[in-house]
């Protein structure tokens, strides 16, 4: 099959789920835009501010993307291309774009609160405490596995390093001329992003090469690149979402759009065939030489590309407490999620069209960060228009950096909310005290969070090359335990249960046998990897729990139908 085809079909088909299936949605929910946010009840400048549809959706798709739509296809084309393709497009309409969108619903309806919350109200507080902490856990995850992948790319070239660190700094300056001298987002746009396309030609004439400027080994320069920004993540979670955390993700979204403009017209323009395997079969052996099952690692690596539960943090973390009005509910939770799916079907075509067969392709992922895979087959395609290979990879690196760095931040900061709800941060009535009150201080949480992290990325290093597995198999089981809240909120509410009930089943299947084998492996290796054991084991006990709760409730919610 021709590369071009495909993604014309897949598009054509995210935009009919978008205007048939979401709308589907709205209407089931009861979405209404004369119902106030809780950005505008609970105006407090810091975190909840309602923000410009626009700047809200740059920061909502820059959040939730980070490298999954591309390094989850990339490595699972080890199954076939069709197979990646087919999970990508359903999953994606049927699965991860209806998750992002109730998750967002739910979480405005409920003041803005984390879905831990939510699900607290549905589940009790044992849910509640649960399910925080397994998304607690979860975050610090991806806090570690992203960081790493920063730190790769920073140190493989150390130009992006550069226009990254500019990219905070003209951030800040742009959240306080919008928010503080009160420039307007359009002149303030385009004021800024042409001065962001500036940074990236100043950071290849300036790389910030560590290596060469300190006389530093590799080793070395990773580990004040890890440091570096894990004190980054510290401040990134702790300012206030205007000064930085917003303005930064508007501003990276039209970074990240150009990219993505790049690689669509670089496939219709190259229209590559797809040289690799369409189907390699119900196992294949992957990047690390032992053979995967289809199921579940098919899903599972493909990750945020189709279905990801760290979408449900962001839309109900930070996203509900800047929604201006719920019309934006469906553009920026479900429209977010297909354009992810566009992503990710790009980066499938590029190493399905650019490899001549599955076995250079195989050769390929063994040598190569997934990243830089798809900077270089990409590229590939951009040089058909015109554009130098050189100038297109490092355009496209200096890209997926910046989706890294915006999940990164806010995957700190989400960590934060959610320790701070896990200990309690008390209210008017109760307000925390003691030890209590220290422990919930947003500075305390948020220097748990990094210090849990770099003690991942430090501190074991067999486990640290592994986080993207643990990662993404915890991602689809979070996924599956905010559907489990969502479907028991729909009966509860007696609207359609199966549209995220059907959904539900599938992720627990999915992710509670992943987690399962991976923990099996981690035990009965000839070598026992006890923190990558201990780590699914820990999840795999609370996400069982969960779901007892959730059988309970389903169980009372029914007896009380019957009561009737």
């Amino acid at each position: 099959m021709n590369g071009a085809f495909l993604l014309a079909i897949a598009s054509a088909c995210f935009l009919a789920g978008y205007f048939i299936y979401a709308k589907l949605i709205e209407r089931k929910l009861g979405i209404d835009p004369s119902v106030p946010t809780p950005a505008h009840v609970k105006k407090d400048g810091v975190d909840f501010i309602p923000a410009h549809p626009t700047v809200l959706f740059g920061h909502h798709f820059a959040a939730i993307a980070g490298a999954g739509p591309i390094v989850g296809p990339v490595l699972a084309a080890e199954f076939g291309w069709a197979a990646v393709a087919l999970w990508i497009v359903l999953g994606c309409i049927f699965i991860g774009a209806a998750h992002d969108m109730i998750s967002l619903f739910l979480s405005v309806r409920h003041g803005g609160e984390s879905i831990g919350t939510v699900i607290g109200t549905i589940l009790g507080k044992p849910g509640k405490v649960l399910f925080l902490l397994f998304s607690w856990s979860a975050l610090i995850l991806v806090v570690a596995e992203f960081t790493r992948q920063i730190v790769g790319t920073f140190v493989a070239d150390p130009a992006i390093a550069t226009a990254s660190l500019l990219f905070i700094a003209e951030a800040v300056v742009f959240g306080l001329c919008v928010n503080r001298f009160r420039m307007s987002v359009l002149w303030a746009s385009l004021i800024f992003v042409p001065l962001m396309f500036a940074f990236v030609w100043i950071g290849n004439l300036c790389p910030l090469d560590l290596k060469a400027l300190l006389g530093l080994t590799a080793e070395q320069t990773r580990l004040v690149w890890t440091l570096v920004l894990l004190v980054y993540c510290f401040f990134a979670s702790t300012c206030p979402v205007w000064l930085l955390l917003q303005p930064r993700d508007y501003l990276n979204a039209y970074l990240l759009y150009a990219m993505m403009a790049l690689g669509f017209l670089g496939v219709f323009v190259a229209h590559p065939a797809l040289s690799t395997d369409a189907f390699a079969g119900f196992s294949a052996v992957g990047r690390s030489g032992a053979s995967d099952l289809l199921f579940p690692f098919l899903f599972v690596t493909v990750a945020c590309g189709a279905c990801s539960g760290f979408h449900a943090l962001v839309a109900s973390g930070t996203s509900a407490k800047q929604l201006d009005n719920e019309r934006g509910i469906r553009p920026i939770a479900y429209g977010g999620m297909l354009l992810e799916g566009v992503l990710a079907t790009i980066a499938l075509i590029g190493v399905a069209g650019t490899y001549a067969s599955q076995a250079d392709y195989m050769s390929a992922i063994r040598g190569m960060e997934p990243v830089q895979m798809f900077a270089y087959t990409i590229a590939g395609f951009c040089v058909k228009i015109g554009i130098p290979q050189r100038a297109a990879e490092s355009f496209m690196l200096l890209s997926v950096s910046a989706f890294l760095m915006t999940t990164v931040d806010a995957g700190t900061r989400l960590a934060r909310f959610s320790w701070q709800e896990l200990v309690g941060k008390g209210d008017a009535k109760a307000p925390a005290s003691g030890m209590r009150a220290a422990a919930s201080n947003m500075y305390a949480g948020t220097a748990l969070v990094v210090v849990l992290a770099a003690g991942l990325l430090l501190g074991a290093s067999q486990t640290s090359k592994q986080l993207w597995t643990i990662f993404a198999s915890a991602n689809q089981l979070l996924a599956a335990l905010t559907l489990i809240s969502a479907t028991l909120w729909f009966a509860k509410n007696r609207k359609p249960w199966w549209m995220t009930g059907i959904p539900m089943v599938f992720m627990l299947c999915v992710s509670s046998t992943a987690l399962g084998l991976l923990m099996w492996k981690s035990f009965t290796g000839d070598e026992i990897d006890w923190v990558k054991g201990g780590a699914t084991s820990f999840l795999m006990t609370l996400a069982a729990v969960l779901v007892f709760y959730g059988a309970k409730t389903a169980i009372n919610l029914r007896k009380n139908k019957t009561d009737r």
